[in-house]
């Protein structure tokens, strides 16, 4: 594989030459073109950034906040937003828009893929939080919802307090759902109670586990934002919970029991994203070298891991360890990204960046080199 990498990126770097002198000689450069190229992240991980990746002036579909977005088995990409008037939008890796559908999930937040067989479903988090126009925030009842790809609605998974689990008038605020390779379904509250709810694949509950206050605090969760399905290890798959408050992943066996915590200093970690052996991140916020954390200033980038070791932050500065312990990453002067919410890798190793509070931009793409 990296062998296969040095090459593409010699013969990328020999036709970028190339295509340069010819410009020269042509005397057809569009040095604005070329000045406006960014190049971020470090390592064997660097991405140019393609800010304008998404066609959406081929469409007419509004975008609020883009929280999340995955990839199905036909390679299209599908993005879930909680604007009011479509929450769902496919594109094809070119950018451009394909299909859209949906208006019943105002507080779209987390959007996975299941394959059952040779099909596709979609498990869709809508967290009660919806954003007015003037930044302010109002709740609805939360929810998760299986689709297919194309929308069509399966079943829902309501309120905690039909099954006993949460008091009646408790905040349900779903932000994640994972699904295990026996179907079970894991449903992340990050913006209620932090509790993560394991159900069987029709919905049925199983047990949960988390929240606060727990005698052994390895088990207590703060902003349990997402949960990821990760099976690096075949014989030992694990449940990924960000414990983002904590700036930290915590590992669990499918059936709940504590394994570790991952600390990833001055990184509010969104969902993992798990592709091949690398672990990729949104990070939506980052406290500045004064040490100050506001959540509403611009301060995020993306992180990606091999094994529990990051080796590169597009949109930040170089990870650096001290002693074998990550030091805090700061986000570039000139904020690249703003916050981000949702990595979206593809065979290719591009990243498809979703991020929340952007002014209402669309994904970019980061492109490997």
């Amino acid at each position: 594989m990296n062998a296969r990498r040095n090459f593409i990126k010699k013969g990328t770097l020999a036709a970028g030459a190339l295509g340069t002198t010819q410009a020269f000689g042509a005397n057809i450069i569009d040095s604005k073109k070329v000045a406006k190229e960014r190049i971020l992240g470090h390592g064997d991980y660097q991405y140019r950034l393609i800010e304008d990746w998404a066609q959406m002036w081929n469409s007419n579909l509004p975008i609020l906040n883009c929280h999340e977005m995955v990839m199905d088995s036909k390679g299209r990409l599908i993005m879930l937003g909680d604007h009011k008037a479509n929450n769902v939008i496919v594109f094809d890796k070119s950018g451009k828009v394909i299909d859209s559908w949906g208006c019943s999930f105002p507080g779209g937040h987390g959007l996975t893929l299941s394959k059952e067989g040779e099909e596709d479903f979609l498990f869709i988090a809508d967290s009660g939080w919806q954003m007015n126009n003037d930044g302010s925030y109002r709740h609805h009842n939360g929810r998760v919802t299986k689709t297919t790809v194309d929308g069509k609605i399966l079943f829902d998974i309501g309120h905690p307090a039909t099954i006993g689990v949460y008091e009646p008038g408790e905040t349900f605020s779903p932000t994640e759902t994972a699904v295990a390779p026996n179907g079970d379904i894991y449903v992340a509250d990050g913006y209620g109670k932090d509790i993560i709810l394991q159900y069987d694949q029709n919905g049925r509950y199983i047990r949960h586990w988390g929240g606060h206050n727990n005698t052994d605090a390895n088990y207590n969760l703060n902003n349990a934002h997402g949960v990821t399905l990760d099976t690096r290890d075949p014989q030992n798959p694990m449940l990924i919970i960000s414990s983002r408050g904590d700036n930290s992943y915590k590992f669990f066996s499918l059936e709940g029991k504590y394994i570790k915590t991952l600390h990833l200093p001055n990184m509010w970690v969104c969902r993992a994203v798990i592709d091949e052996q690398n672990l990729y991140a949104g990070v939506c916020w980052s406290k500045d070298r004064e040490g100050i954390f506001d959540w509403k200033q611009p301060t995020g980038f993306v992180t990606v891991l091999e094994g529990d070791q990051v080796v590169s932050c597009p949109g930040a500065e170089a990870p650096v360890y001290k002693k074998g312990i990550l030091q805090p990453t700061y986000q570039l002067a000139d904020r690249p990204i703003f916050h981000g919410h949702d990595v979206c890798v593809d065979e290719d190793k591009n990243l498809y960046i979703c991020q929340w509070n952007a002014l209402r931009t669309a994904p970019f793409k980061l492109e490997r080199i």
